[in-house]
């Protein structure tokens, strides 16, 4: 199986990530992050959809997250956990329909929060907030859209907490 854990820049998509490879048997985690990072700062190629600011319109990085999560899933025993924020649609659905033409199990949780409880989060985590803020409104208003992702809040709650909640989801078979 393969779990999107979606949602906006600070929301705790990473932590809950990590959480959730702690406590299912046989899982990876997968960060497309990793790979959207040095695509940014690679000052020898122009790629096609780059100068945005924002990996994701590099269409080398979708077709990255797309083998990245082929090679995982080949060295998983289980789950493979790849915590990503889309607000837009089409590279959404790019991404899914490629991670389903090489495993038909994929999941995919939205984790939702005001913008007030993200900028506090940011804030805690350190460095400069204002661009995921501001891409954080831009996920905030696109995942009132459940085709994102199963809606789960995290307002109140702890990433341990929000774990839990998606465990639980996946054992019910929701």
């Amino acid at each position: 199986m393969i779990l999107i854990i979606n949602g906006a820049f600070g929301v705790g998509k990473t932590t809950v990530g990590r959480l959730l490879k702690e406590r299912i048997a046989g899982s990876r985690l997968y960060n497309p992050e990793w790979a959207g990072s040095v695509l940014m700062r690679t000052p020898f190629f122009r790629f096609k959809g780059a100068g945005t600011g924002d990996f994701q319109d590099i269409d080398l990085w979708r077709k990255s997250v797309i083998s990245g999560t082929r090679i995982f899933r080949g060295m998983a025993r289980g789950t493979v956990i790849v915590p990503m924020a889309f607000s837009r649609r089409d590279y959404f659905d790019e991404i899914v329909s490629g991670m389903r033409r090489f495993d038909g199990e994929v999941r995919v949780f939205c984790l939702r929060a005001g913008l007030p409880t993200i900028r506090t989060r940011l804030e805690k985590r350190g460095g400069e907030i204002d661009w995921p803020v501001n891409k954080a409104q831009d996920c905030i208003e696109a995942h009132k859209d459940e085709h994102f992702g199963e809606p789960v809040d995290t307002e109140g709650a702890s990433a341990g907490e929000v774990a839990d909640d998606i465990l639980r989801r996946l054992e019910k078979g929701q």
